[in-house]
């Protein structure tokens, strides 16, 4: 019965299986294969120190400090880390300091034939600045004696405050106001002004300059069958008293020049009932100015000699409100 058992038992065959040693050769010849590889193979020396950097920063900034002496009482930190190192900064401008202040005028030695040109150049300098100044001064005072023609001309208007007169330089400006003039949205004139403007136009015939008439107006708007805004009424109402001034071919008409600002160019403003009355106005501004030499010699002088050019712009300031006989 045990002789049965045994030989019906079916158990594996003795040692390794037989493919068992043509794997362990295949294995053992990929090794071989792989070391020849690893033996052939070049190391990048550049591409290894960067990738040993790249790991070096990522894991901190701790690096390895030989020390040749005796080791000290140190602290591990002061072993281990170090601050960053500063760099210098090269100057590339070398600035040297004086203690020397500026001066405001450059000295220059000159010889006596030298000094002698200097100084006559400098007389006649000065003697043209003269004849300048006094063909200027004398020009204003025609001006201004223009201006007090007209005053005493209109010496009734200006008591009543109706007029008013002013200069400024070679310019003589007659201030029309609205009141005894023009009634209150009206371009005709009041019986009785017009031949107040013909005594001011027979004054302009024998003055120099050019006549420009504006019709200034409140900022408060119009709207009516006559008068569509400010700028119509303003208009109007210069032409009115241009007419008056060209009547009876007194005056040449090419001096005239005819213009209606309407509010833009108050006086004062607008905020009570009196100044808007100031602003309602026709101004007669009679231009003199100077020749086109004199303003360049006024140029000249202000760059030459400001001290004087100063002294001539304050004759230049406004003179308002004249009064007629007025001594300048």
């Amino acid at each position: 019965m045990l002789d049965d058992d045994e030989h019906e038992c079916d158990c594996p065959p003795e040692g390794l299986p037989a493919y068992m040693g043509t794997f362990a050769d295949l294995m053992a010849l990929l090794m071989c294969f792989f070391v020849l590889l690893l033996s052939f193979a070049e190391m990048d020396v550049l591409k290894f120190k960067r990738l040993a950097g790249s790991m070096k920063t990522a894991f901190g900034v701790q690096r390895e400090v030989k020390a040749n002496e005796i080791p000290m009482g140190t602290s591990i930190i002061a072993q281990e880390f170090s601050p960053g190192r500063p760099e210098p900064t090269p100057i590339n401008n070398v600035m040297q300091r004086t203690s020397d202040d500026p001066q405001r005028n450059l000295q220059v030695q000159c010889t006596p034939d030298q000094m002698t040109e200097l100084e006559s150049i400098n007389e006649q300098a000065n003697s043209g600045q003269s004849e300048f100044v006094e063909q200027l001064a004398e020009l204003i005072e025609e001006t201004r004696a223009d201006a007090v023609s007209l005053a005493n001309a209109l010496a009734k208007q200006i008591r009543d405050g109706e007029v008013e007169i002013e200069t400024q330089g070679r310019k003589i400006t007659v201030r029309i106001k609205e009141k005894g003039s023009f009634n209150s949205g009206s371009d005709r004139l009041t019986k009785g002004f017009d031949m107040v403007l013909h005594d001011v136009r027979d004054l302009l015939a024998t003055m120099k300059g050019q006549v420009l008439v504006q019709g200034h107006t409140d900022n408060i708007a119009i709207s009516t069958s006559r008068f569509r805004s400010n700028w119509e009424l303003s208009a109007a109402r210069a032409v009115s008293v241009a007419e008056e001034l060209l009547s009876e071919a007194v005056l040449d008409p090419r001096r005239l020049q005819v213009s209606g600002f309407s509010y833009t160019r108050p006086l004062v403003d607008n905020n009570t009932p009196e100044n808007r009355a100031l602003n309602r106005r026709v101004e007669i501004v009679i231009n003199q100015d100077v020749d086109a030499a004199l303003a360049d010699g006024l140029e000249d002088l202000r760059e030459q000699n400001p001290q004087r050019a100063r002294e001539i712009d304050v004759t230049l300031t406004p003179r308002f409100n004249i009064q007629p006989d007025e001594i300048f």
